[in-house]
């Protein structure tokens, strides 16, 4: 009898874990986007009371005193590059001649300029000074958070939201999405390697640029075009 309870005892307990992990998977979303909401939220805090140097310390030892080498400066600065107006210029155009419709070009520019406003009004209000005494490149304006990092998530994200939806070869789509997030991880890494900003200006700006991205794609263009899903 006791042997009975015991068994019935671990199946609730391995039903309760399944039914666990399927509402999490259901939800996972949801739980992503709040753990991310979350940590900006912590990282603002943090650097509004001056209190998050340890990370930014740690970077900054391994990214500009342990990694710089004069071969990689130019990679770094080319991968840099890569969300500044130019670049995001041309990319606007290929956008609006290769998809399908006018609408993902509109689209496209609708994104990258609420994600440009967005980190201007938070740069305003946080107003934290960009390092000093490293810098690889000259900037202006404050660091927090880092605007290429968030035009970067927004931007590169958005061309792989177009990608998973609208081309049809599987192969192309997986390899066209890890290179673009590829681009977007060196984009955020090159802004610490460069001197331009910390850490924590970057974790930042991609936590508020995924949160943003979400909200644009879930939202904002299904409301336009009720059939993108």
């Amino acid at each position: 009898m006791a042997y009975k309870d015991e068994g019935r005892q671990i199946q609730r307990k391995e039903g309760f874990l399944r039914g666990t992990l399927r509402l999490a998977y259901e939800n996972r979303l949801t739980i992503i986007l709040s753990v991310t909401l979350l940590l900006f939220v912590y990282l603002l805090q943090n650097v509004m009371s001056g209190d998050i140097r340890r990370i930014d310390g740690v970077a900054y030892q391994f990214f500009v005193v342990r990694l710089r080498r004069d071969w990689l400066t130019p990679i770094m600065q080319a991968f840099t590059s890569l969300s500044s107006p130019v670049v995001l210029a041309v990319m606007l155009i290929v956008v609006a001649a290769f998809a399908p419709g006018r609408m993902p070009g509109r689209f496209a520019i609708a994104n990258l300029a609420g994600i440009v406003c967005l980190n201007y009004a938070l740069k305003e209000i946080v107003q934290r000074p960009r390092p000093e005494g490293f810098r690889l490149i000259a900037e202006s304006g404050y660091s927090f958070p880092s605007g290429h990092s968030m035009v970067a998530v927004a931007f590169y994200g958005f061309m792989i939201w177009l990608i998973l939806r609208y081309e049809e070869d599987a192969i192309l789509r997986k390899v066209w999405s890890l290179a673009l997030f590829f681009v977007v991880i060196m984009v955020g890494i090159s802004r610490v390697y460069l001197g331009v900003h910390y850490l924590s200006d970057v974790i930042a700006g991609c936590c508020v640029a995924a949160v943003w991205l979400v909200i644009f794609t879930r939202i904002i263009v299904p409301a336009f075009l009720p059939n993108e899903t």
